[in-house]
């Protein structure tokens, strides 16, 4: 097997990670599958921001590991789950870094949810809440 390399985010490809300033709402199989206030956006390059929601905010119980795996060069192993009250459609719709790459080490117990593998995600932002009168 071909050794694999670890690249450093830099100008060329940035990567940066925040914490979502709101609510965020995952369902599939007609169910909430997370519900967290306490995610984090991940920003890469010029791919779509993705959230990464903490395992401990996820129903693990609905969701089965499965054999699939793929590599970041910058991010490291990643590993999915998939969700069987989703339907075929929801197979491998979870991923997760369980031991990421030191510049994004914040991810580590984070999971991230194709958009186009469950049924909704439900993205809050401060700007969506009523200014208080």
């Amino acid at each position: 097997m071909a050794e694999r390399s670890m690249k450093q985010p830099g100008p060329d490809h940035p990567i940066t990670v925040t914490r979502h300033p709101g609510r965020i709402v995952v369902s599939a199989g007609g169910r909430v599958i997370a519900d967290t206030r306490a995610a984090l956006t991940l920003r890469e390059a010029s791919y779509p921001a993705v959230h990464y929601v903490p395992r401990t905010d996820v129903d693990m119980a609905a969701l089965v590991r499965s054999a699939h795996a793929t590599y970041c060069p910058y991010k490291g192993a990643c590993s999915y789950f998939s969700i069987p009250g989703g339907g075929a459609r929801a197979e491998n719709a979870v991923w997760t870094y369980e031991t990421p790459y030191p510049a994004v080490a914040e991810i580590a117990g984070h999971l991230a949810f194709y958009p186009d593998r469950v049924d909704s995600i439900d993205v809050e932002s401060i700007e969506d809440k009523p200014l208080a009168p």
